[in-house]
């Protein structure tokens, strides 16, 4: 048994944030029932190519869910919607600003009739009608939030920003609303009620950003962009071996410091110098320390510097590329991969983190566009004949 076997979820969801929050939800036993555009479907599953000719970002986000296609603005929609709902436990959508109190799908809207239904609601900018704020209704995507939340100011080379390799306010937002639906599950299950869950892309970037916001509290100078490396903490980031290669380490306190000049560089004196007496002033003093190190390491292959490292018990890692990755040799003896069904086949997926012990993920299919929409329908009492007719008439 898996702890939401039995919850049922209409998602009305598209691109990352809200798939990749019901996929987690899918993971744990939930049921989702996706709606997608009739003919076009979630625009994410047009993104690329890569996966057997899937998008990349729409079998990560979309295994174990049924696709129910329905055009939103179809006249029999509401009544469609309406029979869905009656069966539902959570309504998860991230649908344009205002979308979806204009169908008639707002927590307020929706409260009196299905008063134990969880609805809640992603935006970049946050939908509160109490408190709308003057971005309400921005358009809101990953790389836009990025930047307005600062994460593009402190992340980069000197000379320019750089934005997260991955969907890193879209993956925030994701989580945050999974969570709390958690939450507000557990909630319901003491006082039968659901409740209403505003999720906001950049209140929840702007939550990974704390860090940076405080090393900067009251005018202080925020941390400067310091590529791959750590923009307060010295040494600690990629340092070139004499066989061309990266390695990556990080030493957190002064006792490995002490370890890292005597074992790994073999410079005890350093130890003496002001200059890199506290991690202030190696910070200060980055430049000098790294021409050290780097002259120190020109000699040692990364695989004679791995184990120097290792073997002196200083933190230190592999700079890894994609292909690394799917052959990393911890996830291969942990048993990370599964294999998920595609409408192209099988593909490879890493198993959820975390999970409660015991609990084995639910890693079922990713869906074709409306692969469900008929078996879902005759669920809620349409007959035959009228989902011919829905189809006939475009609505699905």
């Amino acid at each position: 048994m898996r702890p939401l076997d039995g919850i049922t979820v209409l998602a009305l969801e598209h691109a990352i944030a809200a798939p990749f929050c019901t996929r987690q939800l899918a993971d744990l036993g939930a049921r989702i029932i996706k709606v997608e555009r009739p003919g076009v479907g979630d625009f994410a599953r047009g993104y690329d190519q890569r996966v057997k000719g899937l998008s990349s970002h729409f079998v990560w986000t979309n295994r174990s869910k049924e696709s129910l296609t329905l055009d939103l603005k179809h006249e029999r929609a509401p009544a469609i919607l309406d029979a869905l709902l009656a069966t539902c436990d959570v309504l998860v959508q991230n649908l344009a600003p205002g979308a979806a109190a204009r169908l008639g799908l707002s927590y307020e809207a929706l409260k009196d009739r299905f008063p134990p239904l969880i609805v809640c609601d992603i935006s970049g900018y946050g939908d509160d009608p109490a408190h709308p704020g003057p971005y309400r209704d921005k358009k809101a995507y990953d790389l836009l939030i990025q930047s307005e939340s600062g994460f593009l100011s402190v992340t980069g080379s000197p000379d320019a920003p750089a934005k997260a390799g991955c969907s890193m306010a879209d993956i925030a937002a994701g989580m945050v609303a999974y969570s709390s639906i958690l939450a507000a599950l557990l909630q319901r299950g003491r006082t039968g009620r659901g409740c209403r869950i505003d999720v906001s892309m950049l209140e929840s970037a702007v939550e990974w950003m704390s860090f940076p916001l405080y090393y900067a509290f009251d005018g202080a100078p925020p941390p400067p962009r310091a590529g791959a490396a750590h923009a307060t903490i010295y040494p600690y980031g990629p340092f070139p071996a004499g066989d061309g290669k990266q390695v990556m380490l990080g030493l957190q306190n002064e006792r490995e410091w002490q370890v890292f000049c005597r074992e790994v560089l073999q410079r005890p004196e350093l130890l003496d110098d002001p200059r890199f007496a506290g991690n202030a002033n190696r910070v200060a003093a980055r430049e000098a320390l790294r021409a050290i190190i780097v002259e120190a390491f020109a000699t040692h292959t990364s695989t004679q510097l791995a184990e120097r490292l290792e073997s002196a018990g200083i933190a230190n890692a592999r700079v890894n590329e994609m292909a690394d990755v799917w052959a990393h040799p911890q996830l291969a003896a942990r048993g990370r991969w599964t294999q998920v069904e595609t409408p192209a086949g099988p593909i490879p997926a890493l198993r959820p983190p975390g999970l409660p012990e015991g609990v084995d993920a639910r890693m079922d299919a990713v869906p074709a566009l409306g692969q469900h929409s008929e078996a879902v329908l005759k669920q809620i009492g349409l007959s035959e004949d009228d989902v011919a007719a829905l189809r006939r008439g475009g609505a699905i």
